[in-house]
């Protein structure tokens, strides 16, 4: 088993970054966050630029060295800023997935009700993103969402058809030429999120169902048509959104 990495304090990352993503409304530290934020968002931090010390930036926003202190670590812990090692703090030069990543560290700690509003989630934009797959899909990568197929429908190990699940969405995702929705799904399909769906679901008879949606979801590409690609994506998801929701009970 894969050991999961601590903080210094021994939380996981995972903790670490959900306790980052979710600090008290309206605290000192919270808007200590929103206000760096603003200042990279309108350009007066731009990505590369190292921040001021934590002395000066405190003394400019108003508030206690403490506060920036913990407004930096958070806004660290996120990507958005970089500590390095004897040189200060920095503005990352960001990706549209570094900061989209903590959607995978949302979905991987989330549960009941809230597991399936993020299914809901995925069925909107995995649909749309398979539409415009269908509509933008290079041979190649056609051929090689339907290799990951062809590896679904040859073996019955959960295992490695979660792995050929993931692949055969991820290459839609890409496919759609979206690099932002594309980051999304990629958090909102993480193999952790993933793997907790299968592991009930798998036990109702999913995997002739599974391998015929992705079938379906395979024809519709190599048809170039988006309705039907977007329509066979919606079915995928949402059979295993009302699967969850039977599970989870009302919320």
């Amino acid at each position: 088993m894969d050991e999961t990495p601590t903080g210094p304090t021994g939380e996981t990352e995972a903790e670490v970054r959900a306790t980052a993503t979710a600090p008290q409304k309206g605290t000192v530290t919270q808007r200590a966050i929103e206000r760096i934020k603003g200042m990279i968002s309108e350009g007066l931090l731009e990505p590369g630029q190292r921040l001021p010390t934590e002395r000066d930036l405190a003394a400019q926003l108003g508030i206690s060295r403490s506060s920036m202190r913990e407004a930096i670590r958070a806004l660290t812990v996120l990507g958005v800023l970089e500590a390095r090692h004897g040189s200060g703090i920095y503005v990352t030069r960001l990706e549209a997935g570094d900061l989209l990543e903590t959607f995978g560290v949302v979905a991987d700690l989330t549960r009941g009700p809230r597991l399936v509003e993020l299914l809901e989630v995925r069925r909107i934009l995995e649909s749309t993103a398979t539409a415009l797959a269908a509509a933008r899909i290079t041979p190649d990568r056609l051929a090689a969402v339907e290799k990951h197929l062809t590896a679904m429908n040859a073996t019955d190990d959960p295992e490695e058809i979660l792995a050929h699940d993931l692949a055969f969405h991820r290459e839609i995702a890409v496919a759609a030429g979206n690099e932002t929705m594309a980051a999304i799904l990629d958090g909102l399909s993480s193999r952790t999120f993933r793997a907790r769906v299968w592991r009930g679901y798998q036990e109702e008879g999913a995997f002739a169902r599974t391998r015929r949606e992705h079938a379906a979801i395979f024809r519709a590409l190599a048809a170039r048509d988006p309705e039907a690609a977007r329509a066979a994506a919606a079915a995928h998801v949402g059979e295993v959104e009302e699967w969850l929701r039977s599970q989870v009970g009302p919320s």
